[in-house]
């Protein structure tokens, strides 16, 4: 069945590069079909093993809107690439450019702080642009505050922005998470550390002129151990000026046990909580169903196997009746199992196991 020529550059936008070359070879139709700006609007593009951006696809570049970026690290050229790519994007697109995440795969080098990537991005995005999305929680390197100021000061027109990303440190400050709100004014969806809020950062976002927030994704690390819990009230607060924000929580495993209860205020409206903390989590599973039973869609924990573990998720398991997808990453009993299916109708996928399989374990699918 011939497809109308708008649905297959649709379907083509979402093949990374090397995918889409591919198919410019297929037929002179989908010869035709790829030179179509639709066909590019999305598009991945891998910088690593030696990889470039094949001889006659350049001159697409400047189509894409959405842009994402896989780079390996080991390889200076892999990173001279990738600068290259987003130089093409950005400056010859004429700001056209509207989403940008850049995922950085394979080991970081010894002591790598990422600068040259860093300054890179200042540097082409001081050539205009519109982004309205930045995503960098695939960069393993800390983000400094004068990188971070920039961006805002650059990027006036971000809805999106994710700096939560997996380095060992926070390198962002509470001021400077007040520069990006002030210089983004229409950011509605944010990344960050949770060492980087604070009572300030709270009251800006709750100002009238604020658009309203939909969503905050906060990473809780050992930098939390250096800051003041906040108190309950203040999320009390936030939720009546945002009554539809949700939020994104993830406690690593280098937050120290300690400051779980301070990270887990039962007023913060989470609607994804990932425990990956590899500790023992029975207080810290009563507290999510007595907390966050009525919000609650995603749930993801690391721990250790226990009889008393199996009790408490199943307790869970009928207080969380919200339930999409529940990840639990150490052996459980079947009736563990059971509780969630039984009383759980939305859920739509989970990884219980009643026996240790190989890395990785495989997710089970409902719907």
């Amino acid at each position: 069945m011939d497809l109308p020529e708008e649905i297959l550059a649709h379907i083509f936008s979402f093949l990374h590069l090397q995918d889409k070359c591919n198919a410019f070879t297929v037929c002179k139709a989908w010869s035709n079909i790829m030179t179509h700006p639709s066909s590019w609007k999305d598009t991945e593009v891998r910088c690593e093993s030696g990889t470039s951006v094949p001889d006659g696809y350049s001159a697409f570049l400047p189509l894409v809107r959405n842009l994402k970026l896989r780079m390996g690290l080991i390889d200076p050229a892999n990173r001279k690439t990738a600068l290259w790519v987003l130089r093409q994007a950005v400056a010859r697109g004429d700001g056209r450019l509207e989403g940008l995440s850049i995922c950085c795969v394979g080991n970081t080098p010894l002591f790598y702080a990422g600068q040259d990537l860093q300054q890179g991005l200042v540097d082409i995005l001081t050539n205009g642009s519109s982004l309205t999305m930045l995503d960098l929680k695939g960069v393993p390197f800390t983000l400094s505050d004068s990188f971070v100021r920039s961006v805002a000061m650059l990027c006036p027109a971000l809805l999106s922005l994710f700096i939560n990303n997996d380095s060992l440190v926070c390198g962002v400050n509470a001021e400077t998470l007040r520069q990006v709100l002030k210089c983004c004014r229409s950011l509605n969806v944010l990344g960050v550390f949770q060492a980087s809020l604070s009572q300030d950062v709270f009251k800006d976002l709750m100002l009238p002129e604020r658009p309203a927030l939909k969503k905050l994704e906060l990473r809780c690390e050992r930098s939390l151990k250096y800051t003041l819990p906040f108190c309950d009230q203040i999320w009390v607060e936030l939720k009546l000026r945002h009554p539809r924000l949700w939020v994104e929580l993830e406690l690593d495993h280098t937050l120290p046990e300690l400051h779980f209860s301070g990270a887990l205020q039962p007023s913060i409206p989470v609607r994804c909580l990932r425990l990956l903390t590899f500790t023992l989590l029975l207080d810290v599973v009563q507290i999510v169903g007595q907390s966050y039973a009525k919000t609650l869609e995603v749930l993801e924990l690391q721990t250790t196997a226990s009889p008393e573990l199996n009790s408490a998720l199943m307790a869970l398991a009928k207080q969380c009746v919200n339930l999409q997808e529940f990840h639990c990453y150490c052996v459980v009993s079947q009736e563990v199992i059971t509780a969630f299916i039984t009383n759980c109708p939305n859920l739509k996928r989970y990884t219980l196991k009643t026996h240790k399989e190989p890395h990785p374990w495989t997710c089970t699918k409902l719907k």
